[in-house]
């Protein structure tokens, strides 16, 4: 089986799992399709804390107080 694409932004990773959710709700899937759907959930899920993760830790950086911070390159860990 063909594993579904990464969404290439945070907003559009957020409409698919609102999707999922939407249709898992409704609870008119088979329940391979629902533990499909749930397992695409999760991954839609971690793909958005770790965008809003690197979105945090990049304003903490620009915020920094300290004189001659600098901002520095925030490579987000890849759990696939």
């Amino acid at each position: 089986m063909k594993k579904p694409a990464t969404p290439s932004s945070f907003e559009q990773a957020l409409a698919e799992l609102e999707a999922v959710v939407t249709a898992l709700e409704q609870g008119e899937m088979t329940l391979e399709d629902s533990l499909t759907a749930f397992e695409r959930g999760i991954n839609l899920s971690r793909v958005c804390q770790q965008t809003l993760a690197a979105a945090e830790q990049r304003v903490r950086i620009l915020t920094d107080p300290r004189p001659g911070a600098e901002p520095e390159p925030f490579e987000p860990h890849d759990s696939d």
